[in-house]
């Protein structure tokens, strides 16, 4: 009998598959499956997998928060808006005449019980009090700044397996190695303080008020010519100019430092584990486009070290990559690769995907604009060039998971366990890594050439 029936268990389990033999482990078992062994791309495919359910189990919880709260705590007034046991509950709008940082009394007679989850704000716009937060109407969460800044690193996307094989000097190659697209980085509230930092930025320019070399407004004399552009931290030179100095930075010349707002972003970028500690950037460029505008194929120069990146604004565009790319007409191009640039996004350029595929910028179909982020190669640092204390010693952020698994929770009662006894015992064991290391490893590559024929921006 005993037989039979360890026979039939065992025909089950081989017919049911992965995902009914999944269904057959509880909890702890299929975290063990899952701790190691997977190449680094199916880690990312579980990884999204596992953020995309993540994502849809918060929504469904602050959906049923929201409405066990309002129907628990509000009732109509004579006037129709609500009130609670403290006192009327303000909207949107009546926070933002207050001011955001303004919370409820300590003194008031009752006070939430419990506090929602960190998940359950998963979906709600964060503002973190890092200077690049807006100043419209953003409820106040009652979050502490480590709690908002590990929800928002938990809804960056990210992708870094943009593949495109083509045959270079002999050579099957993937060239576009090395970008990565991470999305949601700035929300809505900040972008509109950045754009207007950069739009302040332009009337300064246009008033005189900049350094020379800083700011440029040439006339539009065809379609895809004439856009902004603001450098800071460098001036480089695209062409050969009217002195005689080749395309570089030119060391000779002083630009106006980076601004405040700018050296913000830079911050959250490294923290955020978007660009490695090891290349922080001190100098960036920004361009402003009209309708029409575009930049034509070129490689970045590499008086500026890999990786940089690019950062957009006001309307989503293309950008085409591809070891070559096709000039059809004033400001069309055409390429074997085409990404998708979302407001917000960072564009990572890095490996093959810098030195050995072009890129370019059709025709944006409306107002735009980039900031280039880039650090200079200390032997074409400007004369007068000195590094900026704020940018110095920047540090990736240790991520944390906004969700305690029970396997994690049975970790924390060992580890409290652990440390009770270290305490009695000198002896005893104790722990010499995080659970969670932070995202991502960069490492350290050796700088490629690139093709020397393509052009260089």
């Amino acid at each position: 009998m005993t037989g039979s029936m360890a026979e039939k268990r065992s025909d089950a389990v081989c017919g049911d598959g992965l995902m009914g033999l999944l269904q057959k482990l509880d909890h702890s078992e299929i975290l063990e499956v899952l701790s190691g062994g997977f190449c680094k791309n199916c880690e990312a495919v579980l990884e999204d997998r596992v953020r995309a359910l993540m994502n849809k189990k918060f929504t469904e919880i602050s959906l049923s928060n929201v409405k066990t709260e309002s129907s628990s705590f509000s009732s109509p007034t004579k006037n129709g808006s609500e009130t609670s046991s403290w006192g009327p509950i303000r909207t949107p709008e009546s926070v933002s005449s207050v001011g955001r940082k303004e919370a409820v009394s300590s003194s008031s007679p009752v006070s939430v019980s419990s506090k929602p989850h960190l998940s359950d704000y998963s979906k709600v716009e964060i503002l973190l009090n890092d200077g690049l937060g807006g100043n419209s109407s953003v409820i106040d969460t009652g979050l502490s700044e480590e709690e908002k800044e590990q929800i928002r690193l938990s809804q960056i996307g990210r992708k870094k397996d943009f593949v495109h094989i083509e045959r270079i000097d002999g050579r099957t190659m993937n060239v576009i190695q090395g970008l990565e697209l991470h999305t949601r980085v700035f929300n809505s509230e900040e972008q509109k303080k950045i754009v207007e930092c950069v739009y302040n930025l332009q009337r300064m320019g246009q008033k005189g008020m900049l350094r020379e070399r800083t700011y440029s407004e040439p006339k539009k004399w065809m379609r895809g010519k004439g856009r902004v552009t603001i450098q800071f931290g460098c001036c480089y030179n695209y062409a050969v100019d009217k002195n005689g100095n080749p395309p570089g930075i030119i060391r000779e010349e002083e630009v106006d430092p980076l601004p405040p707002l700018f050296k913000q972003m830079i911050k959250r970028m490294v923290r955020w584990h978007i660009l490695p500690p090891t290349c922080v950037p001190n100098s960036c460029i920004v361009n402003i486009y009209d309708e029409g505008d575009c930049i034509p194929p070129h490689i970045d120069h590499h008086d500026f070290l890999r990786p940089f990146c690019t950062v957009s604004f006001l309307t989503e565009c293309n950008i085409l990559f591809g070891s070559s790319l096709k000039i059809l007409d004033a400001g069309e191009f055409s390429g074997p690769v085409s990404i998708s640039l979302p407001k917000g996004s960072v564009l990572i350029l890095n490996g093959n995907g810098a030195d050995v595929a072009k890129h370019c910028v059709p025709a944006v179909p409306a107002k735009r604009i980039s900031i280039t982020f880039r650090k200079m190669d200390e032997s074409r640092l400007p004369y007068k060039y000195s590094p900026d204390r704020e940018l110095l010693n920047v540090r990736p952020l240790a991520h944390r998971p906004l969700i305690n698994t029970p396997l994690q929770q049975q970790k924390n009662t060992v580890i409290r366990h652990e440390s009770r006894i270290s305490q009695q015992s000198s002896s005893s064991p104790h722990l010499d890594k995080d659970d969670f290391p932070p995202l991502g490893a960069w490492k350290s590559d050796s700088r490629k050439r690139g093709n020397k024929n393509g052009l260089r921006q």
